[in-house]
């Protein structure tokens, strides 16, 4: 038997679906979820990964299921915060789903993967890239996107090549996030014989950044390498540029939403920025981007990513005739690729993309691209 509720955000877990007992009966639909900051500061990457995964399930429904069954979508919110994270794992892992495309946030993705570990649940993150996600060794613990050691490297060898005589500054929120991708382009920068000439912390979630801004202008500071998100760096360089310092800002790929801009506004003008080469653009994913913008979205930043992972696991489904997530889980390390939206993927033995693909983007007008 079926039930059906109202989705409602804000409160740990939304249910789209529900069907009792179907995981463990072999009937009803199949429960799957995804969960990231549907609320909160960084709200604007949770609705990134709701409208992915939304559209996943309805195009996989539509196109006759899972092995003969239906999926059913929940969603939860875990704010970017640890314990809410958790929290969410667990009230997830109670509903037997069989597959968690999510966390967002590394420092919440982290501490869910051992409940979903444990709880028997695969998860894989269509956005989280702190190495420790995948390096601790979990039997169940995927994503689709890059590592920040990798993007690190990227954005350190940009800064060597073409920056090497101007002083940086390197900021991060300490974050598993930020923190880990700021440590990742230091040690990028330092191999390569380039020293910083400020490293510091900053507290997210303020609104005023100005003695921040003061000290990097009394260092002569003109570049800014901020490992954290877009809500503070939007703020940073729109307050560096009022102080009158000629700077430059480069982030990582938590400055992929149209939010930074409306926080910065002119200031973001020239930001640089890691991100894997435009998804939207690639032809895998174009009769898909089409059904996206008829409903008036536009699948920039982790949409995409996030249908990937959901997409992914419907066809591994298919392949080992199962969703036990262990079997499943063998299944991912051992074949593939599996075809998606952003192209073919292939998981190395613990989880991650084989072929990750940074590039450079910069902001220009209000609206981002990719550097040729």
């Amino acid at each position: 038997m079926f039930t059906t509720r109202r989705l409602v955000l804000g409160g740990g877990v939304a249910t789209l679906a529900v069907g009792r007992g179907a995981l463990a009966q072999g009937s009803g639909p199949i429960r799957i979820a995804t969960a990231g900051p549907m609320t909160g500061q960084y709200a604007a990457f949770g609705t990134q990964m709701r409208e992915g995964a939304t559209q996943a399930v309805t195009d996989i429904n539509a196109a006759g299921g899972v092995l003969g069954r239906q999926l059913a979508l929940e969603v939860g919110d875990d704010a970017c915060d640890p314990r809410q994270a958790v929290s969410v794992a667990n009230q997830m892992a109670g509903r037997r789903i069989a597959f968690m495309a999510g966390h967002f946030c590394s420092g919440s993705s982290i501490p869910a993967r051992d409940v979903y570990a444990e709880e028997g649940v695969l998860q894989m993150s269509p956005a989280s890239t702190n190495p420790r996600f995948t390096d601790e060794g979990k039997w169940n613990t995927f994503r689709v996107c890059g590592r920040d050691d990798q993007q690190g490297q990227v954005a350190g060898r940009y800064i060597l090549q073409n920056m090497r005589q101007r002083r940086v500054a390197i900021l991060h929120d300490n974050s598993a996030y930020g923190k880990g991708l700021a440590d990742e382009t230091k040690k990028a920068l330092n191999a390569g014989g380039m020293q910083e000439a400020m490293y510091a912390a900053y507290t997210p979630g303020e609104r005023d950044y100005n003695a921040l801004v003061s000290r990097m202008k009394a260092a002569n500071i003109d570049v800014i390498y901020l490992g954290g998100y877009h809500t503070e760096g939007g703020l940073i360089i729109r307050q560096a540029k009022e102080q009158g310092m000629n700077v430059t800002l480069i982030g990582g790929d938590a400055l992929v939403t149209n939010e930074f801009w409306q926080i910065s506004g002119a200031a973001g003008e020239g930001t640089l920025m890691t991100f894997s080469s435009d998804p939207r653009k690639r032809p895998t994913a174009a009769e898909v981007v089409a059904r996206f913008r008829a409903r008036n979205v536009d699948p920039e930043g982790y949409v995409l990513y996030t249908y990937a992972a959901i997409q992914i696991f419907a066809e591994a489904a298919k392949k080992a005739n199962s969703v036990d997530p262990r079997r499943l889980a063998a299944v991912l390390k051992a074949d593939g690729p599996w075809q998606s939206v952003l192209g073919p993927i292939s998981f190395d033995p613990k989880g991650d993309v084989t072929v990750p693909d940074y590039v450079f983007y910069i902001w220009r007008n209000g609206s981002y691209a990719e550097i040729s």
